[in-house]
């Protein structure tokens, strides 16, 4: 393993500079000429690194024969064929042919567990790069001759056999779901399948739950019934209703569980019509199993009503639900500290509802009873502050006095902990101190912004507890970096009313901006007082030591200003895009949409005509980085489209319709949710701006047609 480790290193180097021609030759020779079964395996093993590495397209149907070759079921050694089906799954990308299928699905039963799992892996790639090649293989895995693979894969004994099974089911349906999203055309082999597949997971579902005690705050046991849900729509509900009405009532909590969690998971996915009257006839059957004898029972019941909240609060009828809902979720807060975690969700979900008025105090007063507690078993104490926080931040006008009382309980914390802080012994109680402190700013933070200006009475308290705990918490503490948002909140609470602090505040942000050596520290200082301190900013770029994270965010500043003045920024718009592009090579920054959302739809919008082609670049240089993050991703798709909406009468045309920007949107495999929203709202931004909303400019020479939306 370590020399195919070497072997691929290198090549990763020399192959893409044409170095080392014969690498591939030689590779091949081993496995198609030596007897030795330790080179055949070390040279598979080297041949997937390097195709995971790089591309060999010049080579591909060479060395497919050959990996194919090695996991054919004619192979007698298991080990050369778990490594030849690992090779194969780096070099699937080459293409597809039948042959490939075959072999797959023929490792699929190979003796060998090892190998069996390395099959379904590749199944689930071929399904995630092929799908739309895919329905012939589908159907003969399905109703053909062939043993429905799949189906005997999930009932397999193994659990890493059984795992990859079902996540080949769990890709099916998320890319039905993108399908469906993108309103193109869908093969629905997850709703063919549903008869087959729905009554194997649902005994899978029986046997799994319950070994993790809290097995739905775990995302991964309940993702596939999650994705099923959503691509199978309305058909999922009455393929699980069954299920959900002969176990929600079993003596076995295993049964219960399964039931709940089940229903939990259809709320999203099908007409909300439909669901609306089962949700309207199981919620005070679900409230009242939040008094389950069953800790795991409870848990996945308050992961449903959390869901239901969240997705279907219509439901939830305030003179008939929400007394006893609210009743069952304070009793929970006196259970075991883990599922005091999951209540806190509903609080979370539930909080920016009008009907909870009436109970606002008497929650807010049941968390901060939690966190009074010295321990923090679970993170429990935390889970507390922070439905505090979310609770705060959604109140109504009429809970304000509650948030007021509520603050003022949080600094008499706060000015406990500062007298506390001379009999701290102990790099354990320094720990705890410094979270407890990070909790209470939080939540000084959440109130500040709920009361904005109203936060005034208040102010030189706050800031007289800010200043001490600055002071004393030392260079290195974290709480540090809680202390300064809380001084930035209450800047932005009080705008010119925050003056008088300023001159006691600034002996301690100077030192704080020029912290090079602490990134997160200087990271948050950047963001206070930005327009004051532009040459302390441009100093902390040109600093030798300074992280370059900070930089990222020192430049951010830049785009924080722009936004907040908006054409007044173009004076500086010149130097700011100089010193973006200087640091293009650290990635592309916030500062660009601060910019462009700061210029947009005003008189100086065509300022940002010249700085277009080279934030296309950047973007486009980001994009084509294989390493790069989901974030940057999003952060790219939400540039293009500012720009495509700041000039929507085909100023930038030319640019937008550049085919490596319609290449990047219809990339969109293993993005996150919230990054393909994004990108969405771009592809829409892109055809306005050029024209393409419409088929008016069907006939032009663009390579995007019409008919395919630009294939953006």
């Amino acid at each position: 393993a370590v020399a195919a480790q070497v072997v691929s290193a290198i090549a990763a180097v020399e192959l893409p500079v044409g170095q080392w021609p014969d690498l591939v030759e030689i590779l091949l020779g081993f496995i198609n000429t030596s007897d030795d079964t330790n080179l055949k395996i070390a040279t598979l093993q080297a041949i997937g690194y390097i195709c995971e590495t790089i591309v060999l397209a010049l080579r591909s149907n060479e060395i497919l024969t050959a990996v194919i070759h090695g996991a054919r079921k004619e192979e007698s050694l298991s080990e050369v064929q778990l490594a030849a089906v690992h090779a194969l799954f780096d070099s699937l990308e080459f293409g597809e042919r039948n042959y490939i299928m075959q072999v797959v699905c023929e490792a699929t039963q190979n003796p060998s567990v090892s190998v069996q799992v390395g099959a379904f892996e590749c199944l689930v790639k071929i399904m995630a790069l092929y799908y739309d090649k895919m329905a012939f293989y589908m159907e003969q895995a399905l109703f053909g001759a062939r043993p429905l693979l799949t189906v005997m894969g999930m009932k397999h004994s193994d659990e890493r056999v059984a795992l990859q099974a079902v996540e080949f089911w769990t890709t099916v349906c998320e890319e039905e779901i993108e399908l469906a999203h993108e309103a193109r055309e869908s093969k629905h082999f997850a709703k063919v399948a549903l008869p087959e597949v729905i009554p194997v997971l649902l005994n899978l579902l029986l046997g799994t739950l319950g070994a993790d005690p809290f097995p739905c705050s775990n995302a991964d046991e309940g993702e596939w019934n999650l994705a099923m849900s959503a691509a199978v729509a309305d058909a999922i509900v009455p393929a699980v209703i069954p299920f959900i009405e002969a176990h929600i009532k079993a003596q076995d909590w295993h049964q219960r569980e399964a039931a709940v969690m089940m229903f939990g998971s259809i709320l999203e996915g099908p007409d909300p019509q439909v669901l609306t009257p089962l949700v309207n006839q199981a919620l005070p059957l679900l409230i009242g199993i939040m008094n389950d004898e069953n800790l795991h029972v409870k848990d996945t019941t308050a992961w449903t009503l959390g869901r239901i909240c969240d997705l279907l609060i219509i439901t939830i009828k305030p003179d008939v639900h929400l007394h006893p809902l609210i009743s069952a979720l304070v009793n929970g807060l006196s259970d075991r500290p883990r599922i005091i975690e999951i209540y806190l969700d509903e609080y979370i979900t539930s909080a920016s509802e009008s009907p909870l008025s009436p109970y606002f105090e008497g929650i807010v007063s049941a968390l901060l009873r939690v966190t009074e507690t010295t321990a923090n078993e679970s993170n429990f104490r935390t889970s507390a502050y922070e439905a505090i926080t979310s609770y705060v931040s959604h109140s109504t006008t009429d809970c304000i006095p509650v948030v007021q009382n509520t603050v003022i309980a949080i600094l008499q914390r706060m000015e406990q902990l500062l007298n506390m802080q001379n009999q701290i012994v102990g790099v354990d109680d320094r720990n705890n101190w410094n979270e407890l402190q990070s909790n209470l700013c939080s939540v000084v933070i959440s109130v500040i912004r709920r009361l904005s200006g109203g936060i005034q009475p208040m102010a030189d308290r706050i800031m007289t507890l800010v200043l001490q705990l600055i002071q004393g918490a030392g260079k290195t503490s974290t709480v540090l970096e809680d202390a300064f948002l809380v001084v930035g909140s209450l800047a932005a609470a009080l705008e010119a009313g925050f003056a008088p602090y300023i001159q006691a505040f600034l002996p301690f942000l100077y030192p704080a901006l020029k912290a090079h050596e602490n990134t997160q520290l200087c990271m948050v200082a950047s963001a206070q007082y930005a327009g004051a301190f532009m040459n302390v900013l441009l100093e902390n770029l040109q600093s030798n030591v300074l992280n370059r994270n900070v930089k990222i965010s020192v430049l951010s500043c830049f785009g924080d200003i722009a936004l907040a003045i908006g054409p007044a920024f173009d004076p500086y718009l010149n130097t700011t895009m100089d010193v973006l592009r200087q640091a293009g090579s650290v990635q592309p920054n916030p500062a660009y949409t601060g910019v462009v959302t700061g210029f947009k739809n005003t008189e100086k919008t065509p300022a940002l005509l010249p700085h277009v082609p080279s934030i296309l670049e950047l973007v486009h240089q980001c994009l084509a980085d294989e390493e790069r993050s989901d974030s940057i991703v999003k952060l790219s798709f939400g540039l293009i489209g500012d720009l495509a909406d700041c000039f929507p009468n085909g100023q930038i045309k030319e640019h937008l319709l550049e085919e490596w920007i319609a290449h990047e949107f219809r990339s969109k495999r293993g993005m996150q949710q919230e990054t393909k929203k994004t990108l969405w709202w771009a592809r829409e931004m892109i055809k306005r701006a050029a024209g393409l909303a419409s088929c008016a400019s069907a006939g032009s020479s663009s390579s995007y047609p019409c008919q395919q939306s630009a294939g953006i």
